[in-house]
C-alpha cells in the first residue's frame, strides 16, 4: 500500500530551469553568470533543441534545455547554453554532451557553453570532458560540471540560501536518500515545504517551487493525503492560505497527466526517429495508454525493436492483456 512510486527527477528540473534560469547559473555556475547581459531576457529554445536531438540517442532527455542569451562582451552578441541534468549514471554521457554541443554549433555557428548537473548517486562519477585522437588529429571538449552529492556536506548553506536551486538541490538529495523509505520521504518533503513557506518567498515563487518539489518527491497516495492534511493544518494555524487544498489536488492531477503525456510522446518520438512514419492507429493506441510503467516498457522496446510491424504486435498484445 505504501510502496513508493518512481521518483520524477527530470520533469521538475526542466520546469525549474525554465522558470529560474538566471538563479540556476548564479547558484551552480557563478563563472558563467557574469558573462551574460541579463537586461535582455534569455530565450528558451525547445524546438531548436528537438532539432539538435533528433539524430541523437533515443533515451530520455527530458531535462535538457537550450537557451539563447546575450553576452556583455560586444564581440559575441549571443551564445547558446546547453544544460544537462543527469539523474542516473550513463557511460556515454560525455560523448552525448559533445554530440549535442557540436550539433548546436553546426546549427547556429555560434559558441556553445555546455554545462552538466550530475544528479546520480555515484560519488566518483564526474565526466567533464570528451576527447579522441587518431592519425595526428585530436579533438577535446571540456565542460563544467556540478555534482549534487557534494552539497550533502553543505546542507546548512542550502538551508540558509534563498536561491530556488537550494530548494531544488535539497529536494533532489532527499528524494535520493529516501528511496524505499516512504515515511522518511514524507517527513523530508514536509520539512522542505515548511521551509519554503517560511523563507520569505513571494506567493508566486512559493507556488512554482511547491509544484516542482511536490512533483519530484513522489509519495504513495495514502501518505500524499496525509502530507496535504498536514499542509492544510499548518496554513490554517498560521493563517497562511498560500496554497489552497483545491490548488494542491489540482497540481497533483496536472502532474499525473503531464507525466503520462510525456511518456506517450517519448514512445512516439523514438518510433518517428527510427521508422520515420508512425501509422495513425499506433499513435491512437499509444495515446490511449494511461499506465506510465507500460509506456516506459514500450519506450524501451521501441528503441530495440526491429520493425514497426513488430511494435504493432506488441501493442496488440498489450491491449489484449489489459
Amino acid at each position: 500500500m505504501n510502496e513508493l512510486p518512481a521518483a520524477n527527477y527530470d520533469t521538475p528540473w526542466k520546469e525549474a530551469l525554465q522558470q529560474y534560469f538566471e538563479p540556476f547559473l548564479n547558484f551552480f555556475f557563478p563563472k558563467v553568470h557574469p558573462l551574460i547581459d541579463w537586461s535582455q531576457p534569455p530565450e528558451s529554445l525547445d524546438k531548436e533543441l528537438e532539432q539538435i536531438l533528433r539524430q541523437a540517442d533515443s533515451g530520455e532527455r527530458v531535462a535538457d534545455k537550450l537557451f539563447k542569451v546575450w553576452l556583455l562582451d560586444g564581440k559575441i552578441t549571443w551564445v547558446l547554453i546547453h544544460v544537462e541534468v543527469q539523474s542516473q549514471y550513463k557511460s556515454d554521457f560525455a560523448q552525448r554532451v559533445y554530440q549535442y554541443s557540436y550539433r548546436a554549433f553546426d546549427l547556429y555557428e555560434q559558441p556553445v557553453i555546455s554545462l552538466a548537473v550530475l544528479g546520480d548517486d555515484r560519488a566518483t562519477w564526474r565526466p567533464s570532458d570528451y576527447s579522441y585522437k587518431l592519425g595526428g588529429c585530436k579533438l577535446k571538449l571540456k565542460f563544467p560540471i556540478v555534482k549534487l552529492l557534494d552539497y550533502q556536506a553543505k546542507w546548512q548553506n542550502l538551508e540558509e540560501s534563498t536561491n530556488p536551486f537550494a530548494i531544488m538541490t535539497m529536494a533532489h538529495l532527499t528524494t535520493m536518500m529516501t528511496l524505499g523509505k516512504p515515511q522518511m520521504r514524507q517527513q523530508g518533503k514536509w520539512d522542505l515545504v515548511r521551509r519554503l513557506l517560511e523563507k520569505g518567498y513571494d506567493q508566486e515563487d512559493i507556488r512554482k517551487l511547491f509544484r516542482v518539489v511536490d512533483w519530484m518527491m513522489t509519495l504513495p497516495e495514502e501518505l500524499q493525503q496525509s502530507f496535504e492534511e498536514q499542509l492544510n493544518r499548518y496554513q490554517q494555524e498560521r493563517k497562511m492560505p498560500l496554497l489552497s487544498n483545491m490548488e494542491v489536488r489540482g497540481m497533483q492531477r496536472g502532474i499525473k497527466q503531464g507525466t503520462v503525456q510525456n511518456a506517450r510522446e517519448s514512445v512516439l518520438e523514438v518510433l518517428t526517429v527510427r521508422f520515420e512514419v508512425v501509422p495513425s492507429e499506433v499513435t491512437e493506441a499509444v495515446n490511449q495508454i494511461e499506465d506510465v510503467s507500460v509506456l516506459k516498457q514500450l519506450h524501451r522496446q521501441a528503441i530495440a525493436i526491429s520493425s514497426m510491424v513488430e511494435f504493432q504486435k506488441l501493442l496488440s498484445q498489450n491491449q489484449a492483456d489489459s
